[in-house]
């Protein structure tokens, strides 16, 4: 009579210890697709007017860094970009003048308005490099430069109490200038853009692409993308940041034929067809710089400026600061930059050495 007991408190020891199954969670529905016209309007489609307004009020920043030898036309290039004396502040230099040399990294802050938005556009413009005698690692004050940008962003962005809208003198992009050799990338090239493109978005470009015909450009911009794929360098549009289909037919055309692009540069008009058109004046006649027969420039304006200007900002800050931030912090232990782990200050992430490019 007894024996069913044991049974009945061992079945309800176990109920004790054994957890009620959990009940599953509930399955988000699909977002059902509402006829707005039944509901009368809500204003969701306001929200892209309102980031424009707030845009053109506060404005935006813009810091493109040009690199590459002496003698190539970067100041010329970036002026002619802008439309505008931007990689000089001097008022009293003028179009007629010579651009001085560049003897050291300088940063020139404007701000351009048109259409009534702001953009506050900085050039940081660089020394040649390359006819030195001795051009062993010339890259690491630049790419210092680059991290430093990128310390003091981090800086703010840790404080406690920080500004309400950061500074931003992060290089969102650097236009490297290769010389129209119409053979091959120097070995010094290949070293620069190797160590530049793990930092920042690369826009290689040809300068003075007038000195070319039409087939030598052509079979030296191909020869220029082979290098760079066999040597693992990446520029900007890179593969791996497209975000859909739509991206990457658009990237890829972009990388498979524009670059680089081959460029003129010029701040000078002339008189053509009764326009006054942007140029370069030789015997053979005028180089219209914003003829697409003529040149790409109109290409790369419209690749820098007009389509991937935002996705330039973006990649800066998700992909190459992101890349930074975490090695800074890691590197100090998770605490915020200045302070190590004993209260020691740790310094900025030095530049990768590498062996001479001869």
């Amino acid at each position: 009579m007894s024996k069913g007991l044991p049974e009945a408190r061992t079945d309800a020891a176990m109920s004790e210890l054994v957890p009620e199954p959990r009940p599953k969670p509930a399955v988000p529905m699909k977002p059902v697709s509402i006829n707005s016209n039944l509901l009368g309007y809500i204003g969701i489609d306001t929200i892209i007017e309102q980031m424009r307004k707030k845009t053109m009020k506060t404005g935006f920043d813009f810091n493109i860094m040009v690199v590459g030898q002496s003698g190539l036309g970067k100041s010329t290039l970036v002026n002619t970009l802008f439309k505008s004396q931007v990689s000089r502040k001097a008022s009293s230099w003028n179009r007629e003048e010579k651009i001085p040399k560049t003897v050291e990294i300088k940063a020139v802050g404007h701000v351009i308005e048109e259409g009534g938005v702001k953009m506050k556009l900085t050039v940081i413009d660089t020394p040649g490099f390359g006819d030195q005698i001795n051009n062993e690692n010339c890259w690491e004050p630049i790419e210092k430069y680059i991290n430093e940008q990128y310390e003091k962003f981090l800086k703010e962005e840790v404080n406690i109490a920080r500004k309400k809208r950061i500074p931003d003198t992060r290089v969102h992009c650097c236009l490297y200038f290769i010389s129209p050799t119409g053979h091959s990338l120097r070995p010094l090239d290949l070293e620069f853009m190797k160590h530049l493109s793990k930092v920042v978005n690369i826009i290689p470009v040809i300068a003075k692409a007038d000195t070319m015909t039409l087939e030598e450009k052509s079979e030296f911009k191909q020869r220029v993308r082979k290098e760079l794929e066999v040597n693992g360098i990446e520029f900007y549009p890179q593969k791996e940041f497209d975000e859909d289909l739509e991206d990457k037919t658009e990237n890829d055309k972009i990388r498979q034929e524009s670059m680089p692009f081959a460029v003129v540069g010029s701040d000078k008009e002339y008189q053509v067809n009764g326009k006054r058109v942007l140029g370069r004046k030789t015997p053979w006649g005028i180089i219209e710089v914003e003829n697409l027969n003529h040149c790409e420039f109109a290409l790369l304006r419209d690749f820098v400026i007009r389509t991937h200007l935002q996705d330039l900002k973006e990649v800066t800050h998700n992909i190459h600061y992101e890349t930074y931030r975490a090695k800074r912090l890691n590197d100090n232990g998770g605490l915020p930059p200045g302070e190590g782990l004993l209260g020691t200050v740790l310094p900025p992430v030095p530049a990768t050495p590498c062996p001479t490019a001869e």
